[in-house]
């Protein structure tokens, strides 16, 4: 093989990995270096629960009787990606956690690398933990880009179904992607899909085709007692084509924001961490019973 060849392998597959389903690049209050899997780290607890999430003594209202978990999306962590809807949750009246996934050793800040069918299972443990610190029977699970794709796997293959109401998708991964065609040049630069397969499988695992996508997707998109709602940008340029995000079956509501407000331009990352007309529509998800209409009005909402 060529040199140049050898080299290009590598970098191909670490230039996917800075831009593959890359969430926030909010600057924000530092959590801390990866900790087990089942917990949540004491600065991240603290930074989020004087914010007003992560507050375990929060007990869920008769008007939102559920809790809402948010799941951060690939390269983000519990706090950043939550610094914009968290709080707003929050001051509409629920309780609200968010947790770290997903984390490759000796890499701070970044999760949401590790195998996705590991993360979901940390993701069923840390639901466990809400229910039990605030009593509630369900929670609700909102995710960004690979945290609204994530809990699909354990809800179909780790029981969450039984402890899941909801679950909406901002900019979710359902299908993987190509990123606007990207990942098909893959086979073209041997050792590129191992070097992602090895070092960063919660990216492998997102490309569109993968194995794991295919289990997913296998049999249905759904399962039944859950209400998906899936919000997606027509600008998106990480998860690619954007109409893959969207789901299929019973209680499945496909949202695109410029069918609500033509002008919002959000694209991957800031529908999930800024656009409060996509912080709207999930509250709606949230609270069909209570729902308004979402409009280009919303942004001051």
């Amino acid at each position: 093989m060529l040199p140049w060849k050898r080299a290009l392998g590598p970098l191909t597959a670490l230039l996917l990995a800075a831009t593959f389903l890359a969430t926030p690049a909010v600057a924000a209050t530092p959590t801390a270096a990866p900790t087990a899997p089942t917990s949540v780290s004491a600065p991240a607890l603290s930074a989020s629960s004087s914010s007003g999430w992560n507050d375990y003594s929060c007990k869920p209202s008769a008007a939102h009787p559920r809790p809402v978990v948010l799941v951060h999306g690939t390269l983000g962590n519990a706090i950043d990606n939550w610094l914009g809807l968290a709080p707003y949750l929050v001051n509409r009246g629920y309780c609200v956690f968010s947790l770290d996934y997903g984390q490759l050793p000796g890499v701070p800040f970044f999760y949401g690398l590790g195998p996705i069918d590991a993360s979901a299972g940390q993701l069923a443990t840390y639901v466990d933990k809400v229910l039990t610190a605030t009593g509630a029977a369900k929670v609700d699970v909102v995710g960004h880009s690979q945290g609204g794709m994530m809990p699909r796997y354990y809800l179909k293959f780790l029981g969450g179904a039984a402890k899941v109401n909801a679950l909406v998708g901002l900019a979710p991964s359902n299908r993987g992607s190509t990123l606007l065609g990207l990942t098909r040049l893959l086979p073209y630069f041997p050792g590129a899909g191992d070097l992602l397969n090895e070092k960063t499988p919660g990216l492998a695992d997102q490309v569109a085709g993968s194995a794991f996508l295919t289990k997913l997707n296998a049999g249905g998109d759904t399962v039944p007692g859950v209400r998906y709602t899936v919000i997606a940008t027509r600008y998106d340029e990480v998860v690619t084509p954007y109409r893959s995000q969207f789901l299929t079956g019973p209680d499945v509501r496909n949202v695109l924001l410029q069918d609500l407000c033509p002008v919002d331009l959000s694209e991957h990352v800031a529908i999930g961490t800024i656009d409060r007309i996509a912080f709207h529509e999930v509250n709606n998800a949230l609270d069909p019973a209570r729902a308004t209409p979402t409009t280009c009005a919303s942004v001051i909402g």
